[in-house]
C-alpha cells in the first residue's frame, strides 16, 4: 500500500493523510466478472472544518469555490472508478483532490490600473486618422477597389 504521510497541494499547503479517509465499493459499468467481485471504486472524504492543515481563511475559500462538491456536513467527497485496481483509483482520487484544492486556493493577481503612455495615444490617434482618410476617399469616389 502507499506509505505517504502527506498530500502536497501547494508548496505551502500539505494535507496530512490522517485527515483524508477512503472507502471502497464495487465499481459500476462494464468489466465482466472482475467488476462484480472486487471493490475498486474509491470514495475520498475530507472534512474541511476539522482540518488542521488549512487556515480559517483557506477553509472559507474552499467552501465557497467547491460548494457543489461539499455535503451538508462540510465533507468534500470525491469518487474515482476509472481504473481496474483499487490502488490506481486511490492515487487518481488523491491527485484530483490535490488539483481541486490547488485550484480553489489559487488567488489571481490584483490588477493595478495603468494609463496608456503618450506614444500609445499618438499611435492610436495616427491609426484613427489613417482609417478616417481611407473612409473619406471611399466617399469621394476616388476609391477603385482592390
Amino acid at each position: 500500500m502507499n506509505d505517504r504521510q502527506w498530500c502536497a497541494v501547494t508548496p505551502t499547503v500539505r494535507i496530512p493523510m490522517s485527515e483524508i479517509s477512503f472507502s471502497f465499493s464495487r465499481s459500476s459499468g462494464s468489466g465482466g466478472q472482475h467488476v462484480n467481485k472486487v471493490n475498486t471504486k474509491v470514495t475520498l472524504r475530507f472534512d474541511i472544518g476539522a482540518s488542521t492543515a488549512l487556515t480559517d481563511e483557506q477553509k472559507q475559500l474552499v467552501r465557497q469555490r467547491l460548494a457543489g462538491r461539499i455535503n451538508r456536513q462540510g465533507i468534500l467527497l470525491l469518487h474515482a472508478e476509472q481504473r481496474r485496481s483499487q490502488r490506481a483509483n486511490r492515487e487518481e482520487a488523491l491527485q484530483r483532490f490535490a488539483a481541486l484544492l490547488r485550484q480553489a486556493l489559487h488567488r489571481d493577481k490584483v490588477r493595478r490600473r495603468t494609463r496608456p503612455g503618450r506614444s500609445a495615444k499618438e499611435r492610436r490617434l495616427k491609426a484613427k486618422r489613417l482609417r478616417g482618410r481611407i473612409k473619406a476617399q471611399r466617399r469621394r469616389g476616388d476609391y477603385e477597389g482592390y
